[in-house]
């Protein structure tokens, strides 16, 4: 018997978010490989993109702001996504990424790890 592994859905890792759309942006990110709903973003400091969070970078990635809400295919040019950003509770295992220098750094734009 073949066993198939569903993806992640878009915004599986949230608990609970603001009404409406205040947690929620539009943002361009950063060419490359594809990523899953969950994955923690960083911003690059030089170009406003998102891209993933990387503890050990030195371009503004080092720094936990957000988490992408949809899946996003590879890519050799900017994409539009959207990420939560602020006001959100989501859980720890849906998340990519995370570690307790993120965790704390989500803390502070008010996405609390449960």
């Amino acid at each position: 018997m073949t066993s198939k592994l569903e993806p992640m859905h878009a915004g599986e890792f949230l608990l609970s978010e603001g009404a409406g759309n205040i947690s929620r942006e539009a943002i361009n990110v950063a060419a490359g490989h594809a990523l899953e709903p969950g994955q923690i973003l960083g911003l690059v400091t030089a170009t406003s993109e998102f891209a993933p969070y990387s503890p050990t970078a030195e371009d503004g990635t080092e720094n936990a702001v957000a988490i992408l809400y949809g899946p996003l295919g590879e890519s050799d040019v900017v994409r539009r996504g959207r990420a939560v950003v602020r006001l959100a509770e989501v859980s720890e295992a849906h998340l990519t990424g995370l570690d307790p220098a993120a965790e704390k750094a989500l803390a502070a734009h008010f996405l609390i790890v449960r």
